[in-house]
């Protein structure tokens, strides 16, 4: 791909980067700049395009706090779901869905493997599920962004059996093939160069160090308002460099603590912050940065595995793994719930403040949050939380519950088919699935 640079100086390209040695920046919606891929129509900008992200949170949520009801501004939401109340509007929530398949082995890792895939699981320590809804899209739109997806996590993959069922499973929701899990990158700086280096590891200078005199030659060329989304950008990406640098030097250890209080060692310049807060957040707003830029358009987040050892000292809660207080359904198992539904609020946040011509970036998303089984103290995988964020580009209508309870299509891949509808790809069959959700 081309630098945003032209050879005809009365004209930007079609596909516009910011470049510099070894980094290639893919700038975010302008005005002034065609930059999604296609001309402007009679002097109109073009149209961004749909991105799709899924957000897993394991080991189900609160057993009464987990509801929705009515339409609209009129939705009233549980306390798990509270800290969505600002875009309940651009929301579905999502009742009676399910895998059939996911109730046929044991539970966590027999319930999650199959999440995005609809796939019979090979049981006994083998490896074998099904492509999943993200790597289908990317290998069938990848090629048009710079990433073809990013699959990030929060947590390691864990390599064990539990109930005849390898853990694998439990750790990875993205499967490239029927036996591959996606590689789950949990190290927020490798992802930021992922987005933004074309020589990963090579060289520490700051990216936007790197386009800097690009960034300066476009301003000069772009209008006012999109000289200010230029500026406001900018700054996004560095505040995120900055705080990736800073993370894990505070300190803080969560839970068990090791007999040295410091390390004896030099801390690795890139690492995993010790603090799952920290963390999380940092893994969002790569998310929104990649979306933001058209880096990719496709992302997977696992929030924790489905067999969650994640402690919550911040929360005041660190007395019990999250698999553990999971059983409890308590006021801790509570606040612990609200943390997760509060960074699928921060990126939706991020992302409606983000103007794409008519829309927001949120309007041109898909965001998919949900779990592997519906509530923790029971394991229950026969109906799935699920709640599906934005307006895919304008052709979901939002602010509403749907239940599919008792009804004959009810399945999870029927929902992913419709999806994808939304990103251009059509399939006859996904899955399990030979039917789309004919209401979203």
């Amino acid at each position: 791909m081309k630098s945003w640079q032209d050879p005809n100086p009365h004209q930007l390209t079609r596909r516009a980067f910011l470049r510099g040695l070894g980094v290639s920046m893919a700038l975010p919606w302008l005005e002034s700049v065609p930059v999604w891929g296609d001309e402007p129509v009679r002097g109109r900008s073009s149209t961004a395009p749909v991105r799709m992200a899924v957000l897993f949170a394991g080991n189900g949520f609160h057993g009464k706090e987990w509801w929705a009801m009515g339409e609209r501004r009129g939705l009233e939401l549980g306390k798990v779901l509270q800290p969505l109340e600002p875009f309940k509007e651009k929301m579905i929530f999502l009742e009676g869905l399910y895998n059939a398949e996911a109730g046929k082995g044991g539970i966590h890792s027999a319930q999650t493997g199959n999440l995005l895939t609809g796939a019979a699981l090979e049981g006994g320590g083998g490896i074998r599920s099904g492509v999943s809804v993200d790597q289908l899209l990317a290998q069938k739109i990848g090629r048009e962004t710079k990433v073809p997806s990013l699959v990030l996590g929060c947590e390691p993959s864990i390599s064990a059996l539990h109930k005849g069922y390898s853990m694998i499973y439990s750790s990875h929701i993205s499967w490239s093939s029927p036996t591959t899990a996606t590689p789950l990158e949990i190290y927020p700086a490798l992802a930021f160069d992922r987005l933004f280096r074309d020589d990963v590891g090579k060289g520490d200078a700051s990216v936007l160090d790197l386009v800097s005199e690009e960034a300066k030659s476009l301003s000069q060329r772009v209008s006012y308002t999109d000289r200010g989304k230029l500026d406001e950008y900018l700054a996004s990406v560095r505040e995120v460099e900055q705080r990736i640098q800073q993370a894990g030097k505070q300190g803080r250890l969560q839970g068990w603590r090791p007999t040295l209080d410091k390390p004896n060692l030099p801390r690795p310049a890139d690492g995993v912050p010790q603090d799952v807060d920290q963390h999380m957040r940092l893994m969002c707003d790569i998310l929104v940065l990649a979306f933001q830029t058209d880096t990719t358009r496709l992302c997977t987040l696992k929030l924790n595995n489905d067999h969650s050892s994640q402690r919550f000292p911040h929360l005041g809660v660190d007395y019990m793994i999250h698999h553990l207080l999971s059983h409890t359904d308590n006021a801790d198992w509570l606040k612990v719930n609200q943390f997760f539904t509060q960074q699928l609020a921060y990126i939706a946040g991020k992302l409606d403040k983000i103007q794409e011509g008519e829309r927001t970036a949120l309007d041109n998303s898909m965001i998919l949050f949900l779990s592997s089984m519906l509530h923790g103290s029971t394991h229950d995988c026969s109906q799935l939380p699920v709640i599906l964020l934005g307006r895919g580009g304008g052709q979901i209508q939002t602010g509403r519950t749907l239940n599919y309870l008792g009804k004959s299509n009810r399945k999870m891949c029927s929902l992913y088919l419709a999806m994808m509808d939304k990103t251009g790809v059509r399939l006859n069959e996904f899955g399990d699935s030979r039917e789309r959700l004919a209401e979203i």
